[in-house]
């Protein structure tokens, strides 16, 4: 990599060569200019890492150089050097994009530190920038692929609410669906950045530990609260909060909830502060809303302030049109993450992949497709890869059409009791559901006890 490539600016000679002297015994390979235009032309000639800069100088001054480094070179780091006296002039240079200023004549110790923090200041920036821009091509409306009308119409008004950052949006769909995915497509949408986007699973959390989660607290607030703590909403200023599965937020919450949305303020455990709540909120559940107001479990308030916007994810069985695309979506991901080939997938695997309901939808199909490309063997998927239509499940059929889907269980001609048949109903769903309980029992709609008593 070389030592780090220095241009340093300033009018006085003798300066020049002291600066320069000591640039070279702190490690650095130093490049001079008398004046600000033989400085930018050196910069169109070679790449440099850093710039120190009087301020004072005849012609282009230290204000403007920066000013014309930064149009042509952005985020170039610049120090600069000012005389005593002139600490305002430094100030306004900062306030120009300047990373910061030492007054002359300097300590070298000094001035060798500060130019290390600002270059690593800098490469710090840098990798943020790339990981952005890889965050950005992968969470993007344009990388949720689809062929389908009613997923299209679906991301073009995602896209239309991106910019308005104000605005409550609601995301309805199964388990799977992608509405995380969705949401940081919005997010990024509204130029927002890798770390504003703050996700919480409302079912996840424990509902006397939520509340901090959500908001934070003062030390002291409660047993156990030995330091401040910084909540969701801290961490998402100035970006986006996800509150996924909102539909399990405890009542006592949603209540606290509604204020913030309201009044756009929120308090810690154990302090009178209010703090601004300044980022977007997007909501996600998999649960129908308007059930759970019926039967008293979520406030009708909340639900009419969270549903500003509401987007709703057709589940995969409604979109098999996509299943094609998405197979050979996934399938081009894994190849670069197994580092094998991938020929593609037989017209048998892709038959039983549209016929199955993937009650998992696009979460099971990628899982389904790992699976199958880690038991491959520079061969077509084939059905036995899928690990789908086979065991446990061989009795069941499926019939759907849209927006429904039936389910026929083939039995025995001899008598069965309704707690086997009962036990096998759920040891089917559960195998369908690649042995998650939870989604097995959203799935049939039941408690998720029913598992752990059978």
């Amino acid at each position: 990599m070389g030592d780090p490539k220095i241009l340093a600016v300033d009018d006085q000679q003798i300066f020049l060569l002291l600066l320069e002297n000591h640039l070279r015994e702190a490690g650095f390979t130093p490049l001079t200019a008398s004046v600000g235009q033989e400085a930018l032309a050196i910069l169109e000639q070679q790449a440099v890492d850093l710039i120190i800069s009087d301020l004072m100088m005849p012609g282009m001054d230290g204000l403007e150089l920066i000013e014309q480094v930064h149009k042509r070179h952005p985020g170039l780091p610049i120090i600069v050097l000012t005389g005593h006296g002139s600490v305002e002039s430094a100030v306004e240079a900062m306030r120009r994009g300047a990373y910061d200023y030492l007054e002359k004549p300097y300590n070298p110790d000094v001035l060798g530190i500060t130019i290390r923090r600002a270059l690593d200041h800098h490469h710090v920036i840098r990798e943020n920038q790339q990981i952005t821009g890889l965050l950005r091509e992968r969470f993007t409306f344009q990388s949720i692929v689809t062929v389908n009308p009613a997923m299209k119409e679906l991301l073009e008004l995602a896209a239309r609410v991106a910019s308005a950052r104000q605005t409550t949006v609601a995301i309805y769909g199964e388990s799977g669906a992608g509405k995380e995915v969705l949401a940081r497509a919005i997010h990024f949408a509204g130029n927002g950045l890798p770390a504003g986007f703050v996700a919480v699973n409302c079912a996840a959390i424990p509902e006397h530990l939520l509340e901090s989660e959500l908001f934070g607290h003062v030390r002291g607030a409660f047993t156990g609260a030995d330091r401040d703590r910084e909540g969701k909403f801290s961490m998402a200023r100035g970006g986006t909060i996800l509150l996924d599965e909102i539909g399990d937020m405890p009542l006592p919450l949603q209540a606290k909830l509604l204020r913030v949305l309201q009044e756009r303020v929120f308090e810690k455990i154990g302090s009178n502060t209010p703090l601004l709540a300044d980022c977007r909120v997007i909501v996600a559940t998999n649960r129908n809303l308007v059930s759970l107001v019926a039967s008293g479990k979520f406030r009708e308030d909340l639900y009419h302030r969270i549903n500003v916007f509401p987007l709703t994810i057709p589940p995969l069985r409604e979109r098999k049109d996509d299943i094609p695309l998405l197979c050979e979506h996934v399938l081009d991901q894994l190849r670069q993450h197994l580092g094998k080939p991938l020929p593609g997938i037989s017209q048998e695997a892709m038959n039983i992949m549209l016929d199955y309901p993937w009650p998992g939808n696009v979460r099971e199909l990628r899982n389904c497709l790992e699976r199958a490309a880690i038991l491959t063997d520079g061969e077509l998927i084939r059905p036995s890869h899928l690990g789908i239509g086979t065991g446990p499940a061989d009795d069941i059929q499926t019939v759907s059409s849209p927006g429904t889907t039936t389910y026929t269980l083939t039995l025995p001609s001899d008598q069965i009791s309704l707690d086997a048949l009962t036990d096998r109903i759920l040891a089917i769903t559960l195998e369908r559901c690649g042995g998650n309980k939870s989604k097995a029992s959203q799935f049939l709609r039941i408690n998720r006890k029913a598992f752990y008593r059978s």
